[in-house]
């Protein structure tokens, strides 16, 4: 069922970030709040000519070139190479999925969300640069897409929950990942503390 992926792992988050997350966290109510909105969201949809388009995505599409536009100009020019980089990938799969679909070996969303997610941990060192490299590229990739079948008089709906799974899913995918990268150093922090506790009780 699409949206399934979405809505799982979007309340998931919301969650977790709302009665988990400790208060003091910055991006707890922001992180929350945009969460909760594409949520909302993501039903709502409008025809621009002959293309059906989405709330949500546009929304997270708008949040993400905020979110850039306020880096310095190199790391602003990167950010768009990696997005169109994240882009092309995600509309060459699309296109192959659908003149080869033999090579689909698992589930799209899964083997798209590995392999989007892999390309987002090579072009990007921090977990906040790899979701705004994956939101953004795949988002314009929607477009790319639509205008492609749109020449061939395909339907095709702009960020419609069919996406928004895969968004999902790779967010989810990359959080996990960095989780994984820093649980070294959280051990260790703790290892750390708790020696220091009990020297301190001796």
């Amino acid at each position: 069922m699409e949206g399934s992926i979405f809505y799982w792992i979007c309340w998931s988050f919301w969650v977790y970030l709302t009665f988990f997350l400790k208060k003091q966290n910055p991006y707890r109510l922001k992180l929350a709040a945009a969460i909760l909105l594409v949520i909302i969201l993501s039903p709502t949809h409008y025809k621009l000519g002959n293309i059906e388009i989405y709330a949500s995505g546009v929304f997270i599409l708008s949040l993400t070139f905020i979110m850039i536009s306020k880096e310095k100009l190199r790391a602003i020019i990167y950010y768009f190479i990696c997005s169109y980089i994240m882009g092309i990938a995600y509309v060459t799969f699309h296109l192959f999925e659908i003149f080869d679909p033999i090579w689909i070996i698992i589930k799209k969303e899964w083997m798209m969300g590995i392999l989007l997610g892999y390309l987002a941990i090579i072009l990007q060192k921090t977990l906040r640069g790899r979701l705004l490299i994956v939101i953004n590229g795949t988002m314009q990739g929607e477009f790319l897409y639509a205008f492609i079948l749109n020449k061939y008089h395909f339907p095709y709906s702009i960020g419609a929950l069919a996406y928004l799974d895969v968004c999902t899913l790779i967010s989810f995918l990359l959080v996990g990942w960095s989780f994984f990268e820093n649980a070294g150093a959280i051990f260790q922090n703790h290892f750390n503390f708790t020696e220091k506790a009990k020297q301190k009780s001796s």
